[in-house]
Parts: C-alpha cells; sequence; structure tokens
C-alpha cells in the first residue's frame, strides 16, 4: 500500500469541517478564526451564551450565510459556493417553520414532493417517519390543532424525511415549557440514537449541551473557548469563562495569590489554603482565581485543618439537595450543595471544608493551570 493510501484509509470520518471561519456584518466581526471537525453520526453542540455566534456558525454550515473567510466541508465536499438546497443538510428551527396552510401529511411530506418523487412513495415514507415520531394519529390535522410538542415533532419528521446526511438545529425547544422540553430533549436522544444520524445541535442551555452532546464547543464573543465532550468541560475547564458557565450553580470563584514553598503551593485570598504540590505554579504574576464547585465543598462537623468559617445568608430547598449560601467574609460568600435532610438555619455559623484534589486554578488572565498528571 502506498503512503497515500495509507493516509487517506486513516483520515477521520468527518461529516462536517469548518477550516479558519471568519464571519463579518459590516465592521462587526461575530465570528473569529473558527476550525472544527464534527464526526459523522456525532451529537455535537454549539454551546454559548445569546450573541455568541453560534446560530450564526450552523446558518454557515447551512447556506443561509455565508462564510466572509474559510472554508466549509461537508463529507469532504468543499461547500462554500453550494446552494443551501444542494448541500443535503437539514435545519429544524425553534419556531418550527410549518406551512399552515398544509396538514401534518402534506408538511412532513413537502421536501419530497419538491423532489418530485411519486405519490405513493411520499405517502408511504410519511406514514413510516409519523409513527417513528409517534404523530401517525395527527396526519389530517393542521399546525394550529397541534401542541408546541407535537409541531416540533412535525418538523423533525420534515427533516427526517429527507434523509440527509447531517441534522442542524438551532434552539429547537426554547419554545416549550420546562416539563416539555425535558421529556423533548429524551426524546430527541432516542431518535438521534435509533436513526444514527449526524447532529449539529445550537443552545444556550448549559443542562441540555450536557445531558445530549458527544462533544461540546463553548464560545464566547465569536471565539471557540474549549472543545470536550461533557465531562471534560466541566471537569477540566480551560479558563474561567467555561468554568462558570458550565455547571448549575455554577462554580464558586475566589480571587486571592499564591506562594511556592518547599511544601508546596499555598493560597492566600478570602481564606488561606495549602493546595499541596497538587499544582506547580511559575507564572511571573502571583495573582489567581481559586475554583470548586459547589457540590466539593462540605460542611465540616468538628474542627479540622484548612476549615473556613462562615455564617449561611440563604437556604434553597431543591428537592434531592439544598444549596446553601455561606458568607466567608465582607462580600464574599459561596454556594455549597448538600444532601435534602442536612438541616441547618439562616443565620447559623458553620465551617466547610474543600477538598483539596477538586480545585481548580486559574492564572491572571483566567487560564487553567494544569494540576499534577493532568
Amino acid at each position: 500500500m502506498s503512503n497515500d493510501m495509507a493516509s487517506a484509509s486513516n483520515k477521520p470520518d468527518f461529516a462536517i469541517e469548518l477550516v479558519e471561519v471568519t464571519k463579518k456584518f459590516g465592521d462587526n466581526t461575530v465570528l473569529y478564526d473558527i476550525s472544527l471537525n464534527i464526526y459523522k453520526g456525532e451529537f455535537f453542540v454549539l454551546l454559548g451564551p445569546s450573541g455568541c455566534g453560534k446560530s450564526t456558525m450552523l446558518k454557515i454550515i447551512s447556506g443561509l450565510e455565508d462564510a466572509t473567510e474559510g472554508e466549509v466541508y461537508i463529507n469532504d465536499r468543499l461547500v462554500n459556493y453550494v446552494a443551501p438546497k444542494e448541500r443535503d443538510v437539514a435545519m429544524v428551527f425553534q419556531n418550527y417553520a410549518l406551512y399552515p396552510h398544509m396538514t401534518v401529511e402534506r408538511n412532513i411530506g413537502y421536501p419530497l414532493k419538491m423532489r418530485r418523487a411519486p405519490k405513493n412513495e411520499i405517502h408511504k415514507k410519511v406514514v413510516e417517519v409519523a409513527r417513528l415520531l409517534e404523530v401517525d394519529e395527527l396526519l389530517d390535522k393542521y399546525p394550529e390543532q397541534l401542541s408546541g410538542g407535537q409541531r416540533q415533532r412535525v418538523a423533525l419528521g420534515r427533516a427526517i424525511i429527507r434523509d440527509p446526511i447531517a441534522f442542524l438545529f438551532d434552539e429547537p425547544l426554547s419554545n416549550l415549557d420546562a416539563l416539555l422540553r425535558v421529556q423533548m430533549r429524551d426524546e430527541l436522544l432516542k431518535l438521534h440514537r435509533r436513526i444514527k444520524r449526524t447532529t449539529v445541535y445550537v443552545t444556550h442551555d448549559q443542562v441540555e449541551a450536557m445531558t445530549m452532546a458527544d462533544r461540546i464547543v463553548v464560545i464566547k464573543g465569536g471565539v471557540i473557548q474549549q472543545i470536550g465532550n461533557p465531562r471534560e468541560v466541566y471537569m477540566k475547564p480551560t479558563n474561567l469563562f467555561v468554568a462558570t458557565f458550565i455547571g448549575s450553580p455554577q462554580m464558586n470563584i475566589f480571587s486571592g495569590t499564591v506562594t511556592q514553598k518547599d511544601s508546596g503551593l499555598f493560597f492566600s485570598g478570602p481564606f488561606k489554603l495549602n493546595l499541596g504540590k497538587r499544582f506547580t505554579y511559575t507564572g511571573k504574576e502571583p495573582k489567581v482565581s481559586l475554583g470548586i464547585r459547589p457540590e466539593d465543598i462540605s460542611v465540616a462537623r468538628d474542627v479540622e485543618p484548612d476549615v473556613i468559617p462562615g455564617e449561611v445568608s440563604l437556604v434553597e430547598e431543591v428537592g434531592s439537595d439544598t444549596l446553601i449560601s455561606v458568607e466567608i467574609s465582607e462580600r464574599v460568600s459561596c454556594k455549597v450543595r448538600v444532601p435534602a435532610f442536612f438541616q441547618v438555619l439562616e443565620g447559623d455559623h458553620v465551617k466547610l471544608n474543600i477538598q483539596p484534589d477538586k480545585i481548580h486554578l486559574f492564572d491572571a488572565e483566567g487560564v487553567r493551570i494544569a494540576a499534577m498528571g493532568e
């Protein structure tokens, strides 16, 4: 086998590739030099706050927007100059975009009608897709007669019947109420596992991203912050933005300084903490941010080393557990997650114990400082 053939056989199986994509609207740049690869069959989530550029990225993949710079590939084909309908991707919008004058059957079958497929073939495939989505009893209904969840399923059906290379979802569940959103999230995942089709999913909801994604790209201000699976972005956030954006409640962040001694690294801020030799800090600027998630802080029963005294300012019961806010110094507080049966009242004085192996450390620029073994 030649070297060229060997390298071709080892090439990753990408469905979608973005290479140094930049998007400008006049003088306003909304995407900066975006490069990412999405594998075939992957559930890939674009996550970030409103206005970060994630929907624009989806539109560039679909062809609804042109990239100002860079290249877009779908199944190894450069599609920068390919019309949206020729890219073989199906987009599902948050407003469903159903035709109000068409029945459910005609809405689902419309893509095949546009391809001039025979009527009997369209009907057969519509019924198959409708059964898959459990809307087969609604085929003669009109969109105005459907609930939000039913409309979303019909919109999904219209995408599925096209049998595209990839599905592109632009915040598809944001118009649904909380309970229905959770149900539809589960159904979307089951559907994805059944049909095993590449899915690119835009959301600002980090819970949605964490529960659905194979991989997540976190975006801020048109710039990629981190790409990884949900566990990676949660356990090893690359910077302060990711650390505080991923997780609910968000990670507690404390500003301070560090000192390197023979026995290890010492943190001084609202409290003092011996970080041991888990971190080695070589930066010139001693200012750092120490992060700890609410579930990685315990309320100390006895006097222990490095306990942090504080006063409970708020107790929030959230069912399976309780969130308590603890004031540890003037204008500095932290959130602690404790079991629901834990008895604590506002005004109680408590002592907090931080799990040292769960600490996250960030330098003066907000970049993660790797721990030993990472």
